[in-house]
């Protein structure tokens, strides 16, 4: 599950609309809630600008939020596109205003589904993760991700409500074994030095807590069903909360090498869950996915494996049935994730190959 560096092109395929453990604003997905405290008043902070402005973006929230929200017990743009790529914006935000631009919504081809598959291709990819050499994190060490991420939303101004994407942006993110301490770094919801992730409260994703998760696969799907009916939204339907949980606990996080085959071994039993024949990382890497669609918000959420080492790649959210109601058609990317390093490294904030 060591993802490496990449800087590949972005998805060309991509076209530009005018219109334990990302919604339309009626709900929340399952494992999107109690956001960080930090993170909660860099969203307040937002929402005290001038109110001389067009009303801002109304933001889906960012799926990648969700790595660190607290779960209790032991539980767990396009703008700047330029032809046949995208462009990341320069220069740091500007006291308050967000630095990233937004643009035409995030589309693609919905890739085929396949629940006869899903089982055979996790279990190759559980035998994959098993098979894994990564480090072994010592004490005072921290877990750092480096991902690229966007997200679609809607905007308003006056009676004229658009959809539309954030530009393509780096996320950095450091957290300690224990989950108590840690940093994040994302340009658009954290100013450019970032905001500190230190906490009481022990995150879903520590290194620590993943320690202590079964390696059975029955024992963890049920660790995870209790973990995420008590804490999920009710409106979400219950295999929808779990497979959301165990992706929270695969994407921005470390688990060692037997827990994340378990993890995808506990996947496969979860009714509904698919194989996709090909779907697109937020860096434009082609790959199978393993998904599960919400029939209530109509989204697909697939995590991307590289289709010859079955490498974890990233995690998108794809619109796949109209609802009524909702302003996101079929076809639309509602998120998209690359994971482009992962890393222990020996300090808070320190980028791999630096100096603590």
């Amino acid at each position: 599950m060591n993802a490496s560096p990449s800087h590949q092109p972005h998805p060309a395929e991509w076209t530009e609309t005018q219109s334990l453990l990302p919604c339309v604003e009626r709900d929340l997905p399952a494992g999107r809630h109690q956001f960080h405290k930090e993170q909660l008043m860099a969203r307040i902070h937002e929402d005290l600008r001038t109110t001389t402005r067009p009303e801002p973006p109304k933001r889906r929230p960012n799926p990648f939020l969700r790595r660190t929200v607290l779960l209790p017990a032991a539980a767990l743009a396009l703008a700047g596109a330029v032809a046949g790529g995208f462009a990341l914006s320069s220069g740091a935000p500007d006291r308050g205003t967000s630095a990233l631009a937004t643009g035409p919504a995030l589309t693609t081809t919905v890739g085929v589904a396949d629940a006869e598959g899903a089982p055979r291709l996790l279990d190759r990819i559980s035998l994959a993760a098993a098979d894994t050499s990564t480090p072994t994190p010592r004490k005072g060490q921290y877990i750092y991700i480096e991902s690229k991420v966007a997200s679609t939303y809607t905007s308003s101004v006056g009676d004229r409500t658009t959809v539309v994407s954030e530009e393509l942006h780096p996320r950095q993110v450091w957290n300690s074994l224990d989950g108590k301490d840690g940093w994040l770094i994302e340009p658009g919801q954290t100013g450019d030095e970032g905001i500190t992730l230190a906490s009481k409260v022990v995150l879903s994703g520590a290194y620590d807590v993943l320690t202590t998760l079964p390696t059975d696969p029955d024992a963890l799907l049920r660790r995870i069903y209790r973990e995420s009916d008590a804490t999920r939204d009710h409106e979400v339907p219950r295999d929808q909360a779990a497979f959301t949980a165990i992706g929270d606990l695969l994407t921005e996080s470390y688990p060692p090498a037997d827990v994340s085959a378990a993890l995808y071994k506990a996947a496969a039993k979860i009714p509904g869950v698919v194989a996709v024949d090909d779907a697109v990382d937020a860096a434009g890497r082609h790959g199978v996915a393993i998904a599960r669609q919400d029939d209530t918000t109509g989204e697909r959420t697939e995590w991307i494996f590289d289709k010859k080492t079955l490498r974890f790649l990233g995690e998108r959210i794809v619109v796949v049935k109209a609802v009524a109601g909702s302003p996101f058609k079929v076809g639309t990317v509602t998120f998209t994730s690359a994971i482009t390093r992962r890393a222990v490294v020996d300090g808070n904030k320190q980028v791999p190959g630096t100096a603590s």
